[in-house]
């Protein structure tokens, strides 16, 4: 049985994004979270450090996924204004409403298949509920029945999204690993 939590404990974020070499500059999710000169100025340890802060913020940066006690998925959900997203000139604002974006799903190697990103695109939808979020955006790659490289499928696909309950509000200019990125959304309350 699959268990989605708000990711509070920092090591269990670290053992399904954090980067192999502690001295890496990648992942940790961070490229959509926080303004890109910041994100390339944290380094090694100083990025681990900033994750470990925002795992004891409220409300925590995402949601874990949980197989008993092992950390086997993660989904970055926040407030869409607290993100690049609020900026960012590719994908498009379709209202006003104080939407949160769901931009990334990570199911650890050796535990993909297992519906587990399911049950993490469910669980974030509920984690922002609980925070009172009226919608949850995501912005998906809509590849059809093409292959995804999965270094690139983090963002998610159209058809899991709408397995979900959500539905295509726009198109973006955003692509990645090729595909065409959409921006879908979940009303919720």
């Amino acid at each position: 049985m699959i268990d989605v939590r708000p990711a509070t404990v920092f090591e269990d974020v670290r053992a399904v994004i954090g980067p192999k070499s502690p001295t890496s500059t990648v992942c940790f999710c961070l490229s959509y979270r926080i303004p890109s000169k910041l994100n390339n100025t944290l380094k090694g340890q100083a990025r681990a450090d900033y994750v470990a802060e925002l795992c004891n913020e409220r409300p925590a940066p995402g949601v874990l996924a949980y197989d008993g006690d092992i950390p086997v998925g993660w989904a970055a959900i926040a407030p869409r204004a607290a993100t690049t997203f609020a900026r960012n000139r590719k994908i498009p604002h379709v209202d006003d409403l104080p939407v949160w974006s769901l931009w990334c799903i990570r199911v650890r190697p050796g535990h993909r298949g297992q519906g587990i990103s399911h049950a993490l695109i469910t669980g974030a939808v509920d984690f922002a509920r609980a925070n009172d979020a009226p919608v949850v955006e995501a912005y998906p790659l809509d590849n059809g029945d093409s292959k995804v490289d999965l270094t690139m499928a983090y963002a998610g696909i159209r058809k899991n999204f709408e397995r979900a309950g959500f539905t295509k509000s726009a198109d973006t200019t955003s692509t990645l690993a090729g595909h065409p990125r959409v921006l879908m959304r979940l009303v919720i309350h």
